[in-house]
Protein backbone atom coordinates (compact mmCIF):
# COMPACT_ATOMS: atom_id res chain seq x y z
CA UNK A 1 0.00 0.00 0.00
CA UNK A 2 1.07 3.62 -0.29
CA UNK A 3 1.15 5.86 2.77
CA UNK A 4 0.48 9.55 3.08
CA UNK A 5 3.53 11.77 3.45
CA UNK A 6 4.93 12.12 6.95
CA UNK A 7 4.00 8.67 8.27
CA UNK A 8 7.00 6.92 9.77
CA UNK A 9 7.59 3.46 11.25
CA UNK A 10 6.61 4.57 14.77
CA UNK A 11 3.19 5.63 13.49
CA UNK A 12 2.72 2.24 11.85
CA UNK A 13 3.66 0.46 15.11
CA UNK A 14 1.10 2.58 17.00
CA UNK A 15 -1.66 1.57 14.59
CA UNK A 16 -0.80 -2.13 14.84
CA UNK A 17 -0.58 -2.02 18.64
CA UNK A 18 -3.89 -0.18 18.89
CA UNK A 19 -5.62 -2.67 16.61
CA UNK A 20 -4.04 -5.96 17.70
CA UNK A 21 -2.48 -5.26 21.11
CA UNK A 22 -5.11 -7.20 23.06
CA UNK A 23 -5.55 -10.07 20.59
CA UNK A 24 -4.26 -13.33 22.11
CA UNK A 25 -3.38 -15.02 18.81
CA UNK A 26 -1.71 -12.20 16.89
CA UNK A 27 1.96 -11.28 17.07
CA UNK A 28 3.55 -8.32 15.34
CA UNK A 29 6.96 -9.42 14.04
CA UNK A 30 9.54 -6.94 12.84
CA UNK A 31 13.22 -7.22 13.66
CA UNK A 32 16.02 -5.15 12.20
CA UNK A 33 18.21 -8.17 11.49
CA UNK A 34 18.39 -11.92 11.92
CA UNK A 35 16.76 -15.02 10.54
CA UNK A 36 13.26 -14.29 11.83
CA UNK A 37 12.89 -10.64 10.79
CA UNK A 38 9.44 -11.20 9.32
CA UNK A 39 6.55 -13.64 9.84
CA UNK A 40 7.78 -17.21 9.48
CA UNK A 41 5.32 -20.06 8.79
CA UNK A 42 7.81 -22.65 10.10
CA UNK A 43 7.62 -21.17 13.62
CA UNK A 44 3.82 -21.22 13.54
CA UNK A 45 3.42 -24.93 12.72
CA UNK A 46 0.91 -26.44 15.14
CA UNK A 47 -0.16 -23.14 16.68
CA UNK A 48 -3.24 -20.96 16.47
CA UNK A 49 -1.06 -17.86 16.07
CA UNK A 50 -1.01 -15.34 13.25
CA UNK A 51 2.14 -13.31 12.73
CA UNK A 52 1.96 -9.96 10.98
CA UNK A 53 4.96 -8.02 9.77
CA UNK A 54 5.68 -4.99 7.65
CA UNK A 55 8.46 -3.10 5.93
CA UNK A 56 8.37 0.56 4.93
CA UNK A 57 10.36 1.65 1.94
CA UNK A 58 13.43 3.61 3.09
CA UNK A 59 12.92 6.48 0.65
CA UNK A 60 9.31 6.45 -0.28
CA UNK A 61 5.81 5.87 0.95
CA UNK A 62 5.31 2.22 0.07
CA UNK A 63 4.40 -0.18 2.87
CA UNK A 64 4.57 -3.95 2.37
CA UNK A 65 2.53 -6.02 4.84
CA UNK A 66 3.11 -9.76 5.39
CA UNK A 67 1.23 -12.37 7.35
CA UNK A 68 1.75 -16.02 8.21
CA UNK A 69 -0.44 -18.73 9.75
CA UNK A 70 -0.51 -22.52 10.00
CA UNK A 71 -3.40 -23.17 7.65
CA UNK A 72 -4.36 -26.43 9.40
CA UNK A 73 -4.60 -24.98 12.89
CA UNK A 74 -5.35 -21.27 12.54
CA UNK A 75 -6.95 -21.78 9.17
CA UNK A 76 -9.39 -24.57 10.05
CA UNK A 77 -9.41 -26.60 13.23
CA UNK A 78 -8.01 -23.95 15.58
CA UNK A 79 -10.36 -21.38 14.14
CA UNK A 80 -13.30 -23.71 14.78
CA UNK A 81 -12.24 -24.23 18.41
CA UNK A 82 -11.71 -20.49 18.87
CA UNK A 83 -15.18 -19.74 17.48
CA UNK A 84 -16.75 -22.45 19.66
CA UNK A 85 -15.07 -20.95 22.73
CA UNK A 86 -16.53 -17.55 21.91
CA UNK A 87 -19.95 -19.00 21.13
CA UNK A 88 -20.18 -20.76 24.51
CA UNK A 89 -18.72 -17.86 26.48
CA UNK A 90 -15.53 -19.69 27.37
CA UNK A 91 -12.10 -18.05 27.37
CA UNK A 92 -11.07 -17.52 23.75
CA UNK A 93 -7.74 -19.24 24.34
CA UNK A 94 -9.11 -22.46 25.88
CA UNK A 95 -7.42 -25.56 24.39
CA UNK A 96 -5.37 -23.42 21.98
CA UNK A 97 -2.19 -22.81 23.96
CA UNK A 98 0.04 -25.31 22.17
CA UNK A 99 3.47 -23.67 21.73
CA UNK A 100 4.11 -25.19 18.30
CA UNK A 101 6.21 -27.85 16.66
CA UNK A 102 9.28 -25.74 15.89
CA UNK A 103 11.40 -24.61 18.83
CA UNK A 104 12.95 -21.18 18.44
Amino acid sequence: MFLKDGIDEKDIWKVYRAEYGEEPFIRIVKERQGIYRYPEPKILMGTNMCEIGFEKEARGNRLVIMGAIDNLVKGTSGNAVQCMNLMYGWPETRALGFPGLHPV
